[in-house]
């Protein structure tokens, strides 16, 4: 398995997909936090995702294509970012929704097999130097995606382990509507850490 056979698999896996849906596991580590949180994250081209988490139950994260919506149990806000601003960790898994080209947009690019039959490819997101100190993205033969990991030149790392994978779920667009939850209001701001 080369980096370039590998990339082009993923490539090819998730940009013929229209609708993906997926078990996740986030971990956060940096800025004196460790946490770890999980739920079920719901895909639509074009744009759309849907964080729903288990843990913490009702922290909400909904991509509609235009705003991002960020909302965690007992507050009575809810921020919302244009999908343009969005700067935080989760613009890397843009590559599930099919908009990638990995060899063309990763710099340093280095492949390494894992004891468990994967691949973990790595390289820095081109544009994102300044911010991003290395990027993984670990994926079976067939180019499914199990993991991903980002680290930050400040040293936040943020992870992501994947399962359960269903591709071409029958999905609404009213799934990536945010209704916020009686008593809070929208606030328009920055995505919280």
């Amino acid at each position: 398995m080369t980096a370039e056979t590998l990339a082009g698999r993923i490539d090819a896996h998730y940009n013929r997909l229209h609708s993906l849906e997926v078990h996740f596991v986030q971990t956060y580590e940096g800025m004196g936090m460790n946490r770890k949180e999980e739920g079920a994250l719901l895909l639509k081209k074009p744009g759309r995702m849907r964080w729903t988490y288990s843990q913490p139950d009702g922290k909400l994260f909904v991509l509609d294509g235009k705003d991002g919506y960020f909302y965690s149990p007992g507050q009575n806000e809810a921020q919302k970012v244009p999908a343009k601003e969005l700067d935080d960790m989760r613009s890397p898994l843009s590559l599930l929704l099919g908009h990638t080209q990995l060899m063309k947009q990763l710099n340093g690019i280095a492949l390494r097999t894992n004891d468990d039959g994967t691949w973990t490819l790595t390289g820095v997101p081109k544009g994102l130097e300044k911010r991003v100190a290395s990027f993984a993205v670990t994926a079976a033969a067939d180019g499914t995606i199990h993991a991903l990991r980002v680290e930050e030149t400040d040293g936040i790392v943020n992870g992501f382990r994947f399962s359960g994978e269903a591709a071409n779920v029958p999905v609404k667009d009213s799934d990536f509507v945010f209704v916020p939850p009686q008593g809070v209001h929208i606030v328009t701001g920055l995505p919280p850490a």
